[in-house]
């Protein structure tokens, strides 16, 4: 029933896909916290950077930023990131362009945690002689931290869904192998299930595992 996947690397198409959301997660988190840091800024160029770029890059469709990072990095302005072979390159473009989407998202949910901590204790860490970036990262944001796991853990299961667009460019992940094999066999229902599954493998357990983890360490006001 299953000889259509003879000849396929099927768990090595989902392997990249756990990669490039694994790189992705992690360069969003860093990019996304600092946006945070800079929305909530009392400087106002810093709090005017971070708002036009949420407002600018969220309402940009992620396929044509993936395009441009490669067609526009890559061909018109030569950046390779370092990588000289083509599928290194291509992944290394689509991770940076995955983050450069998704930290937008995670900037909301880490600021909408922010709004959630009482503004008596950045009055109190000021007035113990705490600065602004010593209040945030001592005070404010592992508390924040902790009462956005849960969207945190949507804007990860929406990054792995969406690292299929990371095929626009010649990824290959499990959504490029998936074309392929629709090319190429006669099984369109099967093949289709098999990597639905595989995407509902990958994504179940991380919205079950952060959601028990958002529950139990849940900021007790």
């Amino acid at each position: 029933m299953f000889d259509f996947l003879e000849g396929y690397d099927v768990l090595g198409a989902f392997w990249m896909t756990v990669k490039l959301t694994a790189l992705s997660a992690v360069g969003s988190l860093i990019w996304g916290t600092l946006l945070a840091g800079m929305r909530v800024s009392p400087v106002p160029l810093m709090r005017g950077f971070g708002t036009a770029y949420v407002n600018i890059v969220r309402n940009i469709p992620l396929t044509v930023i993936i395009l441009f990072s490669s067609l526009g990095l890559a061909d018109i302005f030569g950046m390779t990131l370092g990588a000289h072979d083509f599928k290194v390159q291509g992944f290394r473009l689509a991770v940076l362009g995955l983050v450069a989407y998704t930290a937008a998202f995670v900037c909301e949910a880490i600021r909408s945690g922010i709004n959630t901590v009482p503004m008596g204790q950045a009055e109190a860490a000021r007035a113990i002689g705490l600065s602004f970036s010593q209040t945030l990262t001592l005070i404010v944001l592992p508390q924040a931290f902790r009462s956005v796991i849960g969207p945190l853990a949507n804007v990860l299961i929406a990054l792995t869904k969406n690292t299929t667009v990371a095929a626009a460019i010649g990824v290959a992940e499990a959504a490029y192998l998936m074309k392929t094999m629709i090319e190429n066999e006669a099984q369109t229902l099967l093949i289709g299930a098999v990597f639905a599954f595989g995407f509902v493998v990958l994504t179940l357990p991380t919205g079950l595992i952060l959601g028990w983890l958002s529950k139990r360490l849940a900021v007790k006001r």
